[in-house]
């Protein structure tokens, strides 16, 4: 009798969704450059990292910040803000420019946290002198109270660091971080808001912080810069970092916040 032989069961596999936001603050620029790099040996892309805060050393001196009417992060192509200037820690990610936030000044940010600060800081500081950090980060989704903290934090020159996780390894990479000197450990059931998830096809895919800082007309033009830039590109960041440019060169913010 000729048996068959059975066939071991294929493994199933699985993607991991990113769907969590890990939020630690570091003490000095050594501590985050290697929290970044224990991330990216461990296997997380950059495009999930960011970091934000105050005195990151440069090698040569910006000659200067943009304003609070102007508040909207500086693209790398602008000239004024290179993520080179400011050592290792800002070049390893995406996305770097400079932001000013009332109560804490002229802040470095990098990775998807600073493009996702243009439209909740578009919102939160128009027409407002009273609005910070906190506020910002309480826009992205963070509880009220964690948010005063990191803008302490940061104002005091702290930095803050964000990890986009998958749900299942959300334990060990919160180890990850506070055994390379996180503080102020915190979890999002989130991950931070992007203008659209992948190409945008129409202004129904733009995310709310996006769709609700641009008129009907605005939201045209982003969707079409932004889709350029991505299919040449294939960097998110760096689409939605020309498609802000265009919306600043073309149209004028309102009080209300609204690029009109």
């Amino acid at each position: 009798m000729i048996s068959t032989p059975i066939k071991a069961p294929e493994k199933i596999q699985t993607a991991r969704t990113i769907d969590r936001t890990i939020s630690a603050v570091y003490k000095t620029q050594d501590e985050v450059q290697t929290v970044i790099d224990r991330l990216k040996h461990r296997g997380m892309p950059v495009e999930h990292i960011s970091v934000l805060g105050r005195d990151f050393s440069t090698d040569t001196r910006v000659a200067g910040f943009i304003t609070k009417k102007d508040v909207i992060l500086g693209g790398l192509k602008q000239g004024a803000i290179f993520g080179s200037l400011f050592g290792s820690v800002l070049s390893l990610l995406t996305g770097v420019g400079v932001l000013f936030i009332p109560f804490v000044g002229p802040v470095m940010a990098a990775g998807p946290l600073g493009t996702a600060l243009i439209g909740a800081a578009s919102g939160a500081l128009a027409g407002s002198a009273g609005a910070g950090l906190a506020s910002l980060l309480a826009t992205l989704g963070m509880p009220e109270e964690k948010a005063a903290i990191y803008q302490t934090k940061v104002t005091a020159g702290e930095y803050l660091v964000m990890a986009e996780v998958p749900t299942e390894q959300t334990g060990e990479y919160q180890l990850l971080m506070e055994s390379a000197g996180g503080q102020e450990i915190h979890v999002t059931d989130a991950t931070l808001p992007r203008p659209c998830d992948g190409e945008c096809k129409g202004p129904e895919d733009l995310s709310p912080e996006v769709r609700s800082h641009l008129s009907p007309t605005a939201q045209q033009d982003f969707i079409e810069t932004y889709n350029q830039v991505l299919q040449a590109s294939s960097d998110a960041d760096q689409a939605e970092h020309a498609a802000w440019d265009m919306i600043r060169s073309k149209y004028q913010e309102t009080a209300s916040g609204i690029w009109s």
